[in-house]
């Protein structure tokens, strides 16, 4: 059996979806990297919402996946950017999610932590910034859950310099009751980060990240990094005090990050560990081992397909993530908070499909295919 999908000149071209998937059994936590996935949300399809409306979420099957992503020894990043902060969830939608989320990681022993923002306020002055992120980090922290604190596109607006930003961050640091995660997100994931950490140059930027982890090693477990780079970030963990972990948020070149090299390794916490988790899974497990050429031969494939969805505008990337769910059986719908799954092209869905179908990421093929063929026929392509 065959389908034919579009390609990006608009051209109908032939595939034949294969017919097994890649078994990947559940597991344990890993012995030898520190592995997070985001984790999208699924939107409730039946809810009378406008794109514009709080979000309307299906908790239910929100849920169910992070189960899924946990019973493979993957923790959960919770209600970072993959999860739509800033496009589409709102911070009440936020802060629900946090307290199912770490409620059921309690009930089901999945390691979780959560993103601490100030999506609450769209501007503000230093005090207001200030006072929107100690909110969030008091919902994280009373759920139970380790903190991550994200970039501020209220902060980035409002800071005149590095100094603002290690007032703010030292300040958070030093009430903090646990060690958090510090997040670097570049501005292809958000172009309101532009210029974070108080300047557009890149070691400017660095040097006053490094300034705060330095002042406070004891309050922070590790960073996120999310700049597409991954020379700066092998650069920049090797910069990194004793006992501060890398976590690569580098869709583009993780293989090789987590890999490391003789002089260390990144840990990770990804978005393309949400549709790669029991694959990603395996791998790591390959890599506990010390098989570093096993698990490369694992994850070196899944590159292409990481790459497809997070092309440029790399921020819609949640789109393709939600896609590969539906096609997956983790939701059955193809709807998403704010509409956001109108955000690519058909031809952008057909080639994910290809990819994530050739790497045996759908648990039921057959399904995969019908739920791809429904997708053509809506467009007016006879599949």
């Amino acid at each position: 059996m065959t389908i034919r999908l579009p390609d990006a000149q608009g051209r109908l071209r032939t595939y034949e979806p294969r017919t097994e998937p890649l078994t990947v059994r559940p597991g344990s936590a890993f012995t030898s990297r520190t592995v997070f996935s985001a984790a999208h949300v699924v939107a409730d399809p039946y809810a009378d919402v406008s794109p514009d409306a709080p979000a309307a979420v299906d908790w239910d099957a929100t849920l169910a996946f992070r189960r899924h992503l946990w019973s493979h020894g993957l923790g959960v990043a919770e209600a970072m950017d993959t999860a739509q902060r800033g496009m589409g969830l709102d911070w009440a939608g936020a802060a629900e999610l946090i307290r199912r989320s770490a409620a059921e990681a309690k009930a089901v022993g999945g390691r979780i932590a959560c993103g601490v923002g100030t999506d609450q306020i769209t501007s503000g002055s230093l005090a207001e910034v200030r006072a929107a992120y100690e909110e969030q980090l008091a919902v994280v922290e009373e759920s139970g859950a380790q903190a991550i604190l994200m970039a501020s596109r209220a902060l980035a607006a409002t800071a005149k310099g590095p100094e603002d930003y290690l007032e703010i961050y030292g300040h958070l640091l030093r009430q903090s009751a646990e060690p958090v995660i510090l997040h670097w997100l570049g501005p292809m994931f958000d172009p309101a980060l532009e210029g974070y950490w108080g300047s557009t140059d890149l070691d400017a930027a660095t040097d006053t990240f490094l300034e705060v982890i330095a002042a406070h090693p004891d309050k922070v477990d590790g960073i996120k990094v999310s700049l597409l780079d991954a020379q700066r970030e092998i650069d920049l963990r090797r910069r990194l005090p004793q006992g501060v972990r890398c976590y690569t948020g580098d869709d583009f070149h993780y293989p090789e990050l987590i890999a490391g090299d003789d002089q260390g390794f990144s840990h990770a916490l990804l978005g393309i560990f949400d549709p790669l988790g029991p694959l990603a899974a395996e791998a790591v497990r390959v890599l506990d081992t010390g098989n570093v050429d096993g698990f490369r031969s694992l994850l070196d494939p899944t590159v292409e397909l990481s790459r497809h969805l997070f092309q440029t505008p790399t921020r819609f990337y949640k789109t393709g993530v939600v896609f590969l769910a539906w096609l997956a059986g983790h939701q059955s719908h193809f709807t998403m908070v704010g509409g956001l799954q109108s955000a690519r092209s058909l031809p952008h869905f057909a080639r994910a499909y290809e990819l994530a179908d050739g790497l045996g990421l759908f648990p039921d093929p057959k399904l995969a295919e019908e739920r791809m063929r429904t997708l053509l026929h809506l467009y007016g392509v006879t599949p």
